[in-house]
């Protein structure tokens, strides 16, 4: 039976090859969407640790994804908040989303203290040294050929490259925060409070003193717990997309193996016919019929995953800002999606070989 089927598909190989092209092309989509929407995720939380803060200080009802909530808290919390006890460090930091040229997140902060949570790491350059300075990370650096002492464009303003850091630290680009503060007209407003503590045993006391202080309405959270909402499930709208994705992608092999198989099953009639006058039974049709189809979608599912591969290999070497997460997990999903959808278009197509009468097939021309 193997031989067979190896000959029927190599017997029409544009057929068999436009196959194996729609199932890798949708190994492909599952792959390179859903891992460029999780790498953006995994990438934003790993940056989000890199900050080093032990606790943060967000307006009411805050969004968790940066730069959503504006800048609505006033700049003195932080007054307030460098009493508390067990508190180092408190970094007021004004995010501002930016969509000129690509969607970001740029970071208004005061140097000393958020270098106080985590220290920069220079690759060249140094510190702000002028009101309309920025930071840029080696990432950002590397994909737009950027140098220290260059003019880039923020916000419709012209900025000077005056450092380029190790990437991890949050946003890609940061900006002084009163200048920020500035471009958005909101003078003395913050969009969170970074803290951190002499020691990380110690985030339940310093919640209780923040409240006691009269700040209930804020949302206070510790690093554990902010990472811990960073999921797919609890960003807006990630998790419908992804379905919509893989919905997609179903439909595509799905319609592709159906035509091909159902048209190899109006080809074959008449070697139909013999197999039944031999005395093949339904189960036998139906069987190399789905085996043909698992094959296919086999050599389908290996192409779309080197084709992969590949095109996160080019797109990581072109723009490094863009983190593809490609893991054997989504792999395995992708795999058993691809055969699933391959074999639920060749169900019908294998019932209908089934059913053909044996001397209507051999007279079949």
């Amino acid at each position: 039976m193997n031989k067979m089927i190896l000959a029927n598909l190599v017997h029409r190989p544009v057929r068999s090859l436009i196959s194996i092209i729609a199932i890798a092309v949708e190994v492909t989509l599952i792959l390179l969407i859903v891992g460029l929407s999780l790498g953006m995720l995994n990438d934003a939380k790993s940056r989000t640790v890199g900050i080093g803060a032990d606790l943060m200080l967000q307006p009411p009802n805050a969004s968790i994804l940066s730069g959503l909530s504006g800048a609505p808290m006033p700049g003195k919390i932080a007054d307030v908040l460098r009493k508390l006890d067990h508190v180092t460090v408190v970094s007021p930091v004004v995010w501002q989303m930016s969509t000129s040229g690509a969607v970001e997140v740029i970071s208004g902060i005061d140097y000393d203290s958020y270098n106080a949570l985590a220290p920069f790491k220079f690759l060249s350059g140094g510190p702000f040294e002028q009101p309309n300075d920025v930071l840029v990370d080696d990432y950002f650096a590397t994909s737009n050929h950027v140098k220290v002492g260059q003019t880039i464009t923020i916000l419709n303003n012209s900025f000077t490259v005056r450092g380029i850091v190790l990437h991890g630290k949050g946003a890609r680009k940061f900006l002084p925060i009163k200048t920020l503060q500035g471009l958005i007209s909101a003078q003395g407003k913050v969009s969170i409070f970074y803290l951190k503590l002499d020691d990380p045993a110690n985030i339940d006391a310093v919640k209780k003193e923040i409240a006691a202080a009269g700040m209930t309405t804020y949302k206070t959270l510790s690093m554990a717990e902010y990472l811990s909402m960073m999921s797919a499930g609890n960003l807006p709208g990630l998790s419908q997309f992804i379905t919509v994705v893989i919905c997609v992608a179903v439909i595509i092999g799905f319609i592709v193996i159906f035509q091909a198989m159902y048209t190899a099953v109006m080809e074959r009639t008449r070697e139909i016919g013999i197999l039944k006058s031999l005395g093949a039974s339904k189960a036998y049709i139906v069987n190399v019929i789905l085996r043909e189809t698992v094959v296919l979608a086999i050599a389908g599912i290996l192409a779309g995953i080197a084709l992969s591969l590949a095109a996160r290999r080019g797109i990581l070497a072109k723009l490094p800002t863009l983190p593809i997460q490609i893991g054997a997990d989504w792999i395995t999903y992708a795999a058993l999606i691809s055969i699933g959808g391959a074999i639920l278009g060749a169900l019908y197509p294998a019932f209908k070989a089934a059913q053909k009468d044996p001397i209507e097939a051999l007279a079949y021309e």
